[in-house]
């Protein structure tokens, strides 16, 4: 894969976790962009790209009270890759927070300090 020159946080400002990562980031110095996939959108091109890495189970977040408020069938609909990246761009609060893409080309959702350490350690490596 390319890698990329920089790294890109997709979120929202308000939600916590998106807050605890940007806050790390510049903690440690590093640089970064933010996407707000509420006000910028989210392609299906960024969506393929971070099922590469993510599977579609873990970039979609089934526990989150966006997922509940669907009817059942939408949810049922959500079985595959294709699938998922369409639920996802009509309704970008379904990704689950931050989706990260590092310097080097490779996806990650959540956030652990411990992830994020060793991200960035590769990202300089």
């Amino acid at each position: 894969m390319k890698p990329v020159s920089h790294i890109t946080l997709y979120g929202i400002p308000n939600c916590d976790t998106v807050k605890k990562a940007r806050a790390w980031l510049t903690e440690h110095g590093v640089d970064h962009a933010f996407h707000d996939f509420k006000k910028q959108g989210i392609d299906a091109a960024t969506l393929s790209a971070a099922l590469r890495d993510v599977p579609w189970q873990k970039l979609i977040n089934r526990q989150g009270t966006s997922w509940r408020k669907l009817d059942p069938a939408a949810q049922a609909a959500v079985a595959d890759d294709a699938s998922a990246i369409a639920a996802a761009i009509a309704n970008a609060s379904l990704i689950k927070r931050p989706l990260m893409r590092w310097a080097d080309g490779r996806y990650s959702v959540g956030f652990s300090e411990a992830a994020f350490a060793q991200a960035s350690a590769a990202r300089a490596g």
